[in-house]
């Protein structure tokens, strides 16, 4: 098998705050959760390498998308580092045999799913396809899904994990922490969590003849809410896109990558909007 990690901070244990992950503040904790983070990761690696995995791809998608501790990682892995990727947090994941999500969040607006936002909390106030209020999980697990690639595993906070669980039944789901509101967990000792992962990761390779992709029926209907009318004005420009409400905008397309890509687009022009100066 050949595995796709996709990485994210906000579900590591012990996360509650923007302070614990962001480097950018001064004075941060994002140096100790960092580590958190990539130790994570390596428990997700080290079950699905007991489950029976082979070659490893991992992308770091939080932020700026080069947190995770390069020289920490086994031999063997591949990393794919850095922003402003295409497919952003399941770029080249298309080559797969399963995928897990690890450290991931719940969608914007998600009540008792700590730092819960959908790509960028500035812009997307929600994003829907084809009806379905989608997080980071559900937009990304349907790209994976065009390519025939299945999530095996997700891992965060109760809400998140259960969540995914809804609409993809067969994910194993490692809960490290249960969400008190936006900004307050319960969360699992970091060593903890890193052994529930690892039990985790080794059932989901163990399982991954049961997954199934994840798909959306075509037509394939995007609609952004976003959070500032401005940005609804310049992501009418896009191509394809069509205000249809006061900061509404709706994208249609057969193809569920060029619908991904559209979304990348909205959200990346809608910040660009709303900037200073």
């Amino acid at each position: 098998m050949n595995l796709y990690i996709s990485a994210d901070m906000e579900g590591v244990a012990g996360v509650c705050s923007w302070h614990q992950i962001n480097a950018r503040t001064p004075n941060s904790d994002y140096a100790l959760y960092r580590r958190f983070f990539t130790e994570e990761i390596l428990a997700a690696i080290a079950g699905a390498r007991a489950g029976g995995a082979g070659d490893i791809l991992l992308n770091d998608s939080h932020g700026p998308m080069r947190n995770v501790i390069l020289d920490d990682l086994p031999d063997g892995v591949r990393v794919i580092f850095g922003n402003r990727k295409p497919f952003s947090m399941v770029q080249d994941a298309e080559r797969s045999s399963g995928a897990f999500f690890v450290g991931y969040h719940g969608a914007v607006g998600e009540p008792n799913a700590a730092l819960c936002h959908t790509y960028t909390p500035s812009v997307i106030y929600e994003a829907r396809v084809n009806g379905i209020v989608c997080s980071e999980a559900t937009l990304n697990a349907a790209l994976l899904g065009q390519w025939g690639v299945p999530v095996l595993l997700i891992t965060g906070d109760r809400t998140t994990v259960e969540g995914v669980q809804q609409t993809l039944p067969w994910v194993v789901g490692a809960v490290v922490k249960e969400s008190i509101g936006q900004s307050c967990v319960n969360s699992l000792h970091p060593r903890a969590a890193q052994a529930v992962i690892q039990e985790a990761a080794s059932q989901a390779v163990r399982l991954a003849a049961h997954a199934k992709p994840f798909v959306f029926t075509v037509p394939i209907e995007l609609q952004i809410d976003v959070a500032a009318v401005e940005q609804a004005d310049f992501i009418a420009l896009i191509p394809g896109f069509a205000r249809i409400g006061r900061r509404t905008v709706r994208f249609i397309h057969d193809d569920y990558a060029v619908v991904f890509k559209a979304f990348v687009a909205a959200f990346r022009l809608g910040a660009a909007a709303t900037a200073p100066g």
